[in-house]
């Protein structure tokens, strides 16, 4: 064909005009072209193509499923494949793979584990592909119990199978499991690659095994020889940094054989902001100007940095910056899936239809967290108002508006997941820990960085993070 011949090639334009003059074009025909387009990119132009097509099969369903998926549309991944269980349409094994990984990038656990059952009851248990899927899906869901399930069940298991058991376990603060997994993964013969590696340095960095890191740092080469990417090297500056080893973490940087990214500079800066070292702050920051302008995330710590040592002369200059530069804080939100309903918050969010129980729930709460010595952590806010009001600032983050949405919505006992954009604060940390324990709930908070899970008063990260 023709028209296959130009895709092979790239030759986009040439493709289309083709297509376009066809008289008649059958599904074949029709998905080839969404093929090119999906892959270049235009998933907006292959959609328009999609609904156009008198007669779709599963593997039309599919492209769209997928590139949705590939161009960070989960949300429109899911709703393509809704509409293809409306019309009919049995999915096949890359279509799985395809909702699952939407799944996982929503946090969606419900679909995740219909879907998960779908894949059993079709004969595709064996497959590795969906198996390695499920474990990502179930990992980012916080569902590691699950992962681990499906990892042991496997007959058979690839280095992505090890990789994604070793990352979930790093995610979820589990790191000495993590190491064992990957000690068990050499002793079947298998040999690690580089996102191995990643998993593994992200698990001496989230509980501070800086040792154990410069020995993985070193293995990785003199043993594999994996030559370190930017990613590896990412990881020991935060691994460093979190550490409070900041000037170890800038001569690292400093001697590194490649040019530090965005990501490496922004480890240094959050180590700054966790030890309050506003000299490595500054420099950090100068680095990341220039890298990354446009990123409110570091324009916002280390503004923050300012405020906690209540420079606010330099917290009004780092948000001019801001505001000539044309850069916005991005808003925090968490949202919190009930009977397969997501439900968004926001800080200070009173247009929930139900904010007045919210607001009422959280204050018998709060009594009840304070007999049990709970101090409102105001130094987290970081605006020059009164204790009072700063208060106030702290009840309305949207992890306790959605938490305490969770408690009101499912049974006793049920375990809550929430989902939130940016970094859990302290004091929602603290808090979260005592309801977990009032409440007799376990608590699952995946935010921008790792998962935490609250039980019994306690949480996975140990209070390392």
């Amino acid at each position: 064909m023709i028209l296959n011949l130009y895709a092979l090639c790239g030759e986009v334009r040439d493709a289309r005009k083709m297509f376009d003059k066809m008289p008649q074009r059958d599904v074949v025909t029709w998905n080839t072209m969404m093929t090119v387009l999906v892959k270049r990119g235009d998933v907006e132009e292959a959609y328009d193509l999609f609904l156009r097509i008198p007669e779709r099969n599963v593997r039309s369903w599919t492209l769209m499923i997928s590139g949705f998926v590939q161009r960070g549309k989960p949300k429109e991944a899911v709703r393509v494949f809704l509409e293809m269980e409306e019309a009919g349409v049995r999915a096949n094994e890359v279509t799985v793979v395809a909702v699952l990984a939407a799944c996982a990038d929503l946090g969606d656990l419900d679909l995740g584990r219909r879907v998960h059952e779908y894949s059993s009851r079709s004969g595709f248990r064996r497959n590795v592909w969906i198996c390695n899927t499920l474990i990502e899906m179930y990992v980012k869901c916080g569902c590691l119990e699950d992962a681990r399930w499906v990892f042991d069940a496997m007959e058979e298991r690839t280095v992505v199978s090890w990789s994604a058991m070793i990352s979930g376990l790093a995610m979820h603060g589990q790191a000495e499991e993590a190491l064992r997994l990957f000690s068990n993964m050499v002793e079947t013969g298998m040999d690690p690659n580089h996102v191995t590696f990643v998993g593994l340095l992200h698990a001496c960095s989230h509980m501070g095994f800086v040792d154990k890191g410069h020995e993985f740092f070193e293995r990785m080469t003199a043993d594999y020889g994996i030559v370190p990417r930017i990613e590896h090297y990412g990881c020991m500056v935060d691994l460093l940094s979190r550490a409070g080893l900041l000037h170890e973490a800038y001569e690292f940087i400093m001697n590194m054989p490649i040019k530090p990214n965005g990501v490496v500079w922004g480890a240094l800066l959050g180590g700054c902001k966790v030890h309050r070292n506003i000299e490595l702050a500054d420099v950090a920051t100068k680095h990341l100007a220039e890298l990354d302008p446009l990123n409110d995330g570091y324009y916002i710590v280390l503004s923050n940095i300012y405020a906690e040592a209540q420079r606010w002369e330099e917290v009004a200059s780092v948000r001019k910056l801001m505001r000539d530069r044309g850069v916005k804080k991005t808003p925090g939100w968490s949202s919190i899936t009930v009977d397969g309903v997501v439900h968004e918050f926001v800080a200070g969010d009173e247009a929930h239809p139900q904010a007045e129980e919210i607001n009422q729930m959280w204050e018998k709460l709060l009594e009840r967290m304070k007999m049990k010595g709970y101090v409102p952590n105001t130094s987290v806010v970081l605006l020059d108002m009164e204790q009072e009001q700063k208060e106030k600032f702290l009840n309305r983050h949207s992890e306790k508006l959605a938490l305490v949405f969770g408690l009101i919505k499912t049974k006793p006992g049920t375990p809550i997941r929430i989902m939130k954009n940016l970094r859990v604060c302290e004091d929602c940390h603290a808090a979260l820990k005592l309801v977990s324990e009032i409440m007799d709930r376990e608590i699952v908070v995946r935010d921008r960085n790792r998962f935490h899970c609250f039980k019994n008063g306690s949480c996975s990260c140990r209070d390392y993070w």
